[in-house]
């Protein structure tokens, strides 16, 4: 379409992802993807320079039948073998001009079943992808393309011109003088706003210079944006989602996202191995899998929902100078409670948060829907810098929950649970450190630091473990226990909690840290690898089966979330006389359950027997941890109010509700579980 016309398109929505020879895992799992986000549209590259390897044809055999079988495929016909190109290289142009077109009626006769479209090449303004500098004129590529775009539609295929980037309409002009359209059904374009194109003018600006062109030269050709993305190597992933929802609202033809997963940091890019590191985080998903933002809301919403999540916000610049409580990991259970409480207040809180972990954007939702304005949005990693920084500049108290959480996660993936647990605390204490009024602190942090606990000398029942110290059945542990960091998780946390520590001691910022035991209550979305109360209510209202790691007899004081809440008030009002201090904070020994005597209590409660398997201990897994909390208590006058049986009603109540579950026969008991 060459006419400038304000009608507007809706663009036919597909994917781009290469996959190199062999990848035949990568291939079926790519498919699961396209499917979960109702994708049906793919662009994938396919080599001239890797053709002649042993095994490639083999591959394409397979490769071109099995995403047929879910995909549209647009396949991008490129690279000079460097043994035929001018120089050895497979961006140059090769000696024999005509090669490329002998080599794309080959891969038609072979394939053409499976396409109806070929892409002529890559980025040929791009020296990477076509070495120009052996071609200034184009006069090589030209004669090159020409002759394949002609012989394509002779086989019957349409073509689309591999896309410019950057996008020159100068190049284009160019391209038609020399005739090379005539055989061209469809310009390509590729555009990555604010990553590769600094100076980004909008996607309607560049879709209406290049229409010009075209129109100038008389010329009716669809405009494909073949390759659109952002890279999230700074961690935000917001901007993608946004750059996907401007690129969907353009008026091209075809719409090609770039891409699938991030590049594994192992292969290099056709620029070098790792001289650009945005290139290595185009994808929706990273390359370990973990689902970014984008991902997520596609398969969870549809892409004809992708423009209504109003709950997601982001400033990168905060403006006014009101006063807020920053709350950092704000949309997961434990924020949610704190903003609710300071909410209803009268306080203004900033809920600052990636909304990484499932379901925490109902809670974003909820306190938007319940609080109004007063709620501040902002959608961000703390590992985004300067974007921390800003929003520490009007904070008069933090609150620092965000977290990688669980111990599991922490041993797949532990550069993850490094940079968010480690450096995002520090990045933390960095913004508050440089700001003008240094806002006080508060840190979750977990028993996990004080090790496995082996050394307590544990006895067993049938139903749990319990030291065989007194002392220690009695007063639980306290914050005098040495400590001993076990998994990548323990490490990471204690380490930011050492940190949290120091800056009070080496800049005086008024600093506490809460070694916390298990917390479950409202809001919470559990899991097997954290929130385990509340994992196993869902669990047994849903009619699911769980799987425990040990034997069930391990011990924790579990501490339902408004005594909790209750905790961090208190904190905050007396940070002058805790400050540098750590304390351990839980249900304490008044409050102690066995993971086994608590499906005992659910059982009682729901009338549901979960179905329950077991299996291997976990790394740093305790058998026994109770908090002795009167450091606190003593500091604070705070003590825990809930008891097990009370806070398990109450955060079924809730769970029950929130769901629209009616259970038949729910009890209620006084029955104290204890020690």
């Amino acid at each position: 379409m060459s006419k400038l016309s304000d009608k507007k398109i809706t663009p036919v929505v597909g994917i781009v992802e290469w996959f190199r020879p062999g990848q035949y895992e990568e291939v079926r799992q790519a498919i699961q993807d396209f499917r979960k986000l109702g994708i049906t549209h793919l662009r994938t590259g396919v080599s001239w320079a890797e053709w002649y390897a042993e095994g490639t044809a083999e591959w394409y055999d397979w490769l071109f039948p099995e995403l047929a079988k879910h995909v549209e495929i647009l396949p991008c016909f490129l690279y000079t073998p460097p043994s035929i190109g001018e120089v050895p290289r497979v961006s140059s142009p090769p000696k024999d001009r005509k090669a490329f077109a002998d080599f794309l009626d080959v891969m038609i006769t072979r394939y053409g079943d499976y396409f109806e479209w070929v892409e002529l090449w890559n980025e040929p303004n791009n020296n990477v992808e076509y070495d120009f500098t052996l071609d200034y004129s184009w006069n090589k590529f030209s004669e090159m393309i020409g002759m394949a775009a002609y012989w394509a539609q002779h086989r019957g295929k349409k073509t689309l011109l591999g896309g410019m980037s950057p996008i020159d309409p100068n190049w284009l002009q160019m391209m038609a003088e020399k005739n090379l359209l005539q055989c061209i059904d469809a310009i390509g374009i590729h555009g990555f706003p604010y990553v590769f194109d600094q100076q980004w003018t909008g996607w309607e600006d560049n879709l209406t210079a290049v229409r010009k062109v075209l129109q100038d030269n008389g010329l009716q050709k669809e405009i494909w944006i073949s390759e659109a993305g952002f890279s999230t190597w700074q961690d935000d992933e917001v901007k993608q989602w946004e750059e996907f929802k401007n690129v969907l609202d353009t008026n091209a033809e075809r719409v090609y996202w770039y891409g699938l997963k991030d590049l594994d940091p192992k292969y290099p890019t056709v620029g070098g191995f790792h001289l650009d590191d945005r290139e290595y985080y185009f994808g929706m998903k990273k390359h370990d899998g973990t689902e970014k933002l984008l991902y997520k809301l596609l398969a969870k919403h549809g892409m004809e929902n992708i423009s209504e999540h109003d709950y997601i916000k982001k400033e990168y610049t905060i403006s006014g100078n009101e006063k807020y409580v920053l709350i950092t990991g704000g949309a997961g259970f434990i924020g949610t409670n704190l903003a609710a409480r300071l909410l209803a207040e009268g306080k203004r809180v900033m809920i600052y948060d990636n909304i990484s972990r499932a379901g925490v954007e109902q809670n974003l939702k909820w306190l938007q829907q319940e609080y109004g304005d007063r709620v501040m949005v902002q959608v961000a990693d703390v590992r985004e810098k300067r974007i921390l920084e800003e929003c520490v500049k009007n904070a008069e108290q933090v609150f620092h929950f965000s977290a990688q959480v669980a111990v599991t996660s922490s041993l797949t993936n532990p550069v993850h649970d490094f940079e968010v647990n480690i450096a995002g605390t520090f990045n933390l204490l960095e913004a508050i450190r440089k700001s003008e009024h240094k806002p006080p602190l508060v840190f979750t942090s977990t028993n996990k630091v004080y090790g496995d606990l082996m050394d307590l000398g544990l006895k067993t029942n049938n139903t749990r473990y319990y030291p065989e110290d007194s002392y220690f059945r009695e007063n639980g542990i306290s914050e005098a226990r040495p400590l001993d960091f076990h998994s990548p998780y323990g490490c990471s946390k204690g380490a930011a909690d050492q940190y949290v520590l120091d800056y009070s001691r080496s800049y005086g910022l008024k600093t506490a840290v809460f070694r916390m035991s298990c917390i479950y209550g409202p809001h919470q979305f559990g899991t097997e690898d954290q929130g385990w109360v509340a994992h196993f209510l869902i669990s047994a209202l849903e009619d699911k089966p769980i799987s425990i790691y040990g034997d069930g007899k391990q011990v924790r004081d579990i501490l339902f979330v408004e005594d909790l809440v209750n905790a961090f008030i208190l904190a905050q009002k007396n940070i002058d006389t805790i400050s540098g201090n750590a304390f351990n904070i839980g249900g304490g020994p008044a409050n102690t359950v066995s993971l086994v005597e608590i499906l005992d209590v659910i059982k009682e409660k729901t009338g549901k027997a979960i179905d329950v398997s077991f299996d291997e201990w976990r790394t740093g897994d305790q058998q026994y941890y109770v908090s002795d909390t009167s450091k606190f208590t003593k500091a604070t006058g705070w003590k825990a109010k809930y008891s097990v049986t009370e806070g398990v009603q109450a955060l079924m109540d809730w769970l029950c509700e929130s769901r629209g579950i009616k259970l038949a026969k729910a009890k209620v008991s006084s029955k104290a579980v204890a020690i």
